[in-house]
C-alpha cells in the first residue's frame, strides 16, 4: 500500500489537484507536503493565506522570511522546511549564510536579522521561556510592538505546520539531495531523513503545464 508519511493516500479531490497541478508548475514534481494535505487542501491554502497577510501587512521581504523560517524550522527540528527555506534563503543571499543560520551562526546577519533569527528560535524552543526583556532586545534594533507581534504570529504559524508534518512523518522530498545547496545539505543534520525517492515529476492523477 502506497502511503504519505505514516497515512494512507487520501481520495483524489479538485481541490487536492490543485494543489498538485501547482507544484508541477512550480518545482517539475508533486511535494510530500502537499501529498499529506489532499486530505483537506483548504487547510493548507487558508494557512498560507495567513502566513501571507502576516508578512504583508509589515512587507517582509524573501530575505527576512527566509531568515525567520530557517531559524524556527532548524530550532523546531524540522528538516523539511530547514531545507526547503536554507535553499530560499540561499538564492536571496548565499548558501554559507543561509547554512549560517540554520546552525544558529548569525554572523552574516544586521543586527535587526539576528534579532528577529533569535526571536525566531526562542518562540519555536520554548515559547513559556521569552521575557519582556526578549521583546525589548527586538525594539531596540528598531522593531515596533505590531511588527514584533506579526513576527510571531507568522513563527507560530509556521511551527504549526511544520507539526503536522512532523508528527505524520512527512519526509524531505528526494529531490532536495540535488537542488539544495551543499551548505544547506551539511547544515540540515537534525528531523526527518530525506526521502530515498522522489514520488514521481508527476502526481498519477496530475496534469502538468509544460
Amino acid at each position: 500500500m502506497r502511503s504519505i508519511g505514516f497515512l494512507g493516500v487520501p481520495e483524489a479531490t479538485v481541490e487536492a489537484q490543485r494543489l498538485f497541478d501547482e507544484d508541477v508548475t512550480d518545482v517539475g514534481y508533486v511535494m510530500n507536503v502537499s501529498r499529506l494535505w489532499a486530505y483537506q487542501p483548504d487547510l493548507m491554502t487558508g494557512l498560507f493565506e495567513l502566513m501571507r497577510q502576516t508578512t504583508a501587512v509589515h512587507r517582509l521581504s524573501l530575505r527576512q522570511r527566509g531568515i525567520l523560517v530557517a531559524a524556527c524550522a532548524s530550532a523546531f527540528g524540522d528538516s523539511y522546511c530547514s531545507l526547503a527555506w536554507g535553499s530560499k534563503l540561499a538564492q536571496a543571499t548565499d548558501a554559507q549564510l543561509a547554512a549560517g543560520v540554520l546552525r544558529g551562526d548569525d554572523d552574516g546577519l544586521t543586527p535587526s536579522e539576528r534579532a528577529m533569527a533569535d526571536w525566531a528560535r526562542k518562540v519555536a524552543g520554548d515559547p513559556n521561556r521569552t521575557s519582556e526583556a526578549d521583546v525589548q532586545a527586538l525594539r531596540d534594533v528598531g522593531y515596533r510592538d505590531s511588527e514584533i507581534f506579526a513576527i510571531t504570529v507568522f513563527i507560530a504559524l509556521r511551527i504549526a505546520f511544520s507539526t503536522v508534518n512532523d508528527a505524520l512523518g512527512t519526509g524531505p522530498d528526494a529531490a532536495f539531495r540535488s537542488t539544495a545547496p551543499e551548505a544547506v545539505l551539511d547544515a540540515v543534520t537534525f528531523g526527518r531523513p530525506i526521502d530515498e525517492e522522489t514520488s514521481g515529476v508527476r502526481h498519477p492523477t496530475a496534469t502538468a503545464n509544460p
